[in-house]
């Protein structure tokens, strides 16, 4: 598919195999609630994009995220020591988004922030499928991780759903591929491919809802020689189509709506994660956490993304059950309002 937004100013629904060229938001027949058609300004002010590029390891956890909010470009990077516990983190919020630059091609292009001495980069490379994070701290930080989805081969989740009365949503997710590079900070330096690192990433970019809420819960690793990982959500996406999966040596297996039940005042103790389908039966404990709060007004924000361990099952359909055993993930509790 070349472009997301048809001839007619409307997307192409439903799961892809591979991921549009563009994402043309500004060919969207964009509309009130009531109807009316909406200009250019509006078209700008509603259409929000974000890139998460994630780090899974027994030594070292990372996560990286770039978002356009129209009036607010955000990044934050941190990383994590699960055997001494320390955390760096650093977060960036710039008006109207300046010193950002955002691609609207989910397998081509650069999104990128920079402020003073600090460069937050996340390059997409279309021929290879190359998914690489570039990160520069003035404090000395910095972190070159990257991947491919063409070696070993794996199949992406793509997907674009309707969203409230006048939108849509385009995300593509991976999970479970091994991941290249190194890092350099105060919590040691780390060769990526040396400690077995995996990744997972996310591109998403639409019109969302502007008040909502979502869970969501992702891990990467190797089971018994076989690489998995895992995506679900619950409050997004889930509008005629989903994008709760999982992969299985890069093969994806859809799964039906999922439940999250947990503590919001104490998000380190256990979840307990499940699928109507019976696919997935998994409890996750917190060992830390990456937690904003944003109340502007126009926009806010209560975010907390947390890392720890899942035990459990995956149960494919007709096939052995696949056993998790304190593997490294994330989970995450998210209001926005944008």
């Amino acid at each position: 598919m070349h472009q997301l937004i048809q001839a007619d100013g409307q997307p192409h629904y439903g799961q892809f195999a591979a991921a549009p060229e563009l994402i043309n938001y500004r060919d969207y027949d964009f509309r009130s609630p009531m109807g009316r058609p909406q200009g250019a300004l509006a078209k700008w002010r509603r259409f929000h994009q974000f890139q998460y590029f994630g780090i899974i390891s027994d030594q070292l956890i990372g996560g990286c995220a770039l978002a356009n909010l129209s009036l607010l470009g955000v990044g934050f990077v941190y990383l994590f020591h699960p055997a001494s516990g320390r955390m760096i983190k650093r977060q960036f919020k710039l008006p109207l988004g300046l010193g950002t630059l955002f691609s609207q091609n989910p397998n081509q292009g650069v999104c990128e922030l920079r402020w003073g001495h600090n460069r937050l980069r996340l390059e997409n490379s279309g021929p290879s499928l190359e998914k690489h994070l570039s990160v520069t701290l003035d404090d000395g930080t910095s972190i070159e991780a990257r991947f491919s989805e063409r070696e070993p081969a794996f199949a992406p989740m793509c997907l674009c759903t309707p969203t409230a009365v006048n939108g849509w949503v385009y995300a593509q997710k991976v999970a479970g591929v091994r991941c290249q590079g190194h890092v350099r900070s105060s919590l040691g330096d780390f060769d990526l491919g040396t400690i077995d690192a995996f990744a997972h990433h996310d591109w998403s970019a639409g019109y969302m809802r502007p008040e909502t809420f979502w869970n969501w819960a992702c891990l990467s690793g190797q089971v018994d020689g076989q690489r998995v990982g895992l995506n679900l959500s619950c409050g997004v996406n889930e509008t005629s189509f989903s994008e709760n999966c999982f992969w299985l040596d890069g093969e994806l297996i859809k799964v039906d709506g999922v439940r999250f039940a947990f503590n919001r005042d104490q998000p380190l103790e256990p979840w307990t994660i499940t699928s109507n389908d019976g696919q997935v039966a998994l409890r996750f404990s917190g060992a830390g956490l990456h937690q904003e709060r944003v109340n502007a007004g126009l926009i806010a924000s209560n975010f907390k993304q947390i890392f720890g361990r899942f035990t459990g099952e995956l149960r494919p359909r007709g096939r052995q059950s696949v056993r998790i055993d304190q593997l490294w993930g994330f989970v995450e509790d998210q209001y926005a309002k944008w």
